[in-house]
């Protein structure tokens, strides 16, 4: 589960730096700016990914700290989360009991569940190593609206290990919906234990828990 957790925060993290704006090669020679929403998904994600490596490899001495810590927690939600769809992860997670939530649990599960992964991201990206990232020929079609995104992560003394991002075409651009790594889902890893809790104490003790856990992470 570590393994999973660790590959995924590093694939969520590399849009610690992702830019509101991507240059284009202009019919004159020069360069244009593209609105984001205008970039490919698996454009947006090489440009951001060999950026952001770089940073990390460059701060790596500082992220050690308290502060490094509190930077990274702040970075991760300032410019990671605009990238994901929570309230579509949220939705999936909690499966069929979604529709049982009232519009306020909906709000707040969709809150908790965000800040929960927003902090671990923050906890794991902590002890990331040097690691190189190949990235997938895309298959998509012209009007595609959702699609998967396939990289590879490669560590030192490790098997590769497979990455996908599932990315839906929104009116804000493409926004990530699910991660899986080696073939398991966070959804789906989410899924189970949801269900799990909301059968137990209902909605609002889910609610409760992730609560709980938000004030362990120190949030």
């Amino acid at each position: 589960m570590f393994s999973f957790c660790r590959s995924l925060v590093f694939f969520c993290a590399v849009f610690l730096a992702s830019q509101p704006l991507f240059a284009a090669d202009a019919p004159s020679g020069g360069q244009v700016l593209l609105p984001a929403l205008d970039v490919a998904p698996d454009v947006l994600i090489r440009a951001v990914t060999e950026e952001v490596i770089a940073i990390i490899k460059d701060n790596q001495a500082s992220l050690s700290s308290a502060e490094g810590q509190k930077m990274v927690a702040k970075l991760i939600e300032d410019k990671v989360a605009p990238h994901f769809d929570f309230t579509a992860m949220t939705k999936l997670a909690v499966g069929r009991y979604w529709r049982d939530a009232t519009e306020d649990e909906r709000r707040m599960l969709t809150e908790e569940f965000r800040r929960l992964l927003v902090r671990t991201y923050a906890q794991v990206l902590l002890s990331f190593r040097d690691s190189t990232v190949v990235f997938k020929p895309l298959r998509m079609a012209p009007d595609a609206t959702d699609v998967i995104v396939r990289l590879e992560l490669k560590q030192g003394g490790v098997s590769p290990i497979a990455i996908t991002l599932a990315m839906e075409k929104s009116a804000m651009g493409w926004k990530i919906y699910d991660v899986t790594v080696d073939l398991v889902s966070l959804v789906t890893t989410y899924r189970g234990s949801f269900a799990s809790k909301i059968r137990e104490s209902g909605i609002e003790g889910l609610i409760r828990e992730l609560s709980e856990k938000n004030h362990q992470l120190g949030r």
